[in-house]
């Protein structure tokens, strides 16, 4: 694994990683107030597309001195692409968020070919946004997450043994759910926020399938789910035929009696302005002192 360390954002160091994939990722690492002044370790919280979300949820780690809050303190850790891939991470991110062999879904198909007769996106664009979903390896994503960043973080920072947790939104929370069902042993919650299930027959509900019965562990990760009342309830087909999807999925976990590790919120957002809001659910709900 090789790196490039160098500043970015206040309180954030970015480097550069290359994975034994091959593939090079951007990583933004953030650490919170009064770091620098304590020797505790800390749980780090993986964030996903961050080309797009750093910005957006970086900044939220004041909220660990929010007096109206309770917030857990934890180093954010925010994983996106760099170089050529850093502009194409719309297309890129199918790759290492969508699990292998999931189904493009009819919504999905409509959708691009409407944004190609828009003019919205090119052929081209469609073609390789395509090409990325029959590629789709998020279990290759999955174990470089866990089995080499993780590890090379813990030898770089203060990093605790246990708490630590994966927010995704939109294909990120497709992963996020993914991860979560897969249940690796490193996260001690999961945030999945408007998860792309975009198929009655995703890889989602194969697993939701396999999942074994409770064993009663106060210890097991916890997952929030959040969905956005525009996606539920808005004239766009994709988005109301994802949000039923999700919803069938809650509705089976609670089936498999996983409703105390599962909690949910309703957003009144859209799929675009929801991001920032649903990791504040998730920090709120599952990351407390």
């Amino acid at each position: 694994m090789s790196e490039i360390w160098h500043g970015c954002l206040p309180d954030t160091e970015y480097l550069e990683i290359t994975a034994r994939s091959g593939h090079r990722y951007g990583v933004w690492v953030t650490t919170p107030p009064g770091y620098a002044d304590s020797t505790d370790p800390l749980p780090l919280i993986y964030v996903l597309d961050g080309n797009w979300t750093v910005g957006l949820t970086a900044p939220l780690i004041v909220s660990q001195a929010d007096p109206y809050l309770t917030i857990a303190p934890y180093i954010q850790v925010t994983i996106g692409y760099t170089g050529e891939e850093a502009a194409a991470w719309a297309q890129i991110r199918n790759r290492d968020l969508v699990p292998p062999g999931e189904p493009l879904g009819d919504d999905m198909l409509a959708t691009l070919t409407a944004a190609r007769e828009s003019g919205s996106m090119t052929q081209e664009q469609v073609d390789a946004y395509l090409a990325e979903l029959k590629e789709a390896r998020a279990d290759v994503f999955l174990d470089f997450l866990t089995g080499e960043l993780h590890p090379h973080l813990r030898s770089k920072l203060r990093v605790s043994e246990s708490g630590h947790g994966l927010f995704g939104y939109s294909y990120g929370g497709l992963f996020a759910l993914y991860s979560w069902l897969r249940e690796t042993g490193l996260f001690a919650s999961v945030g999945a926020g408007s998860p792309g299930v975009a198929s009655k027959d995703s890889q989602i509900f194969t697993l939701l399938d396999a999942l074994p019965e409770p064993d009663g562990d106060a210890a097991a990760p916890r997952l929030h789910i959040t969905l956005n009342e525009a996606e539920v309830l808005g004239d766009i087909p994709f988005y109301r035929g994802m949000a039923r999807h999700v919803l069938t999925t809650v509705e089976q976990l609670h089936t498999r009696g996983r409703s105390e590790q599962v909690s949910h919120a309703l957003l009144r957002e859209t799929h675009v302005t929801g991001l920032q809001a649903s990791f504040l659910s998730y920090l709120k709900t599952c990351h407390l002192r």
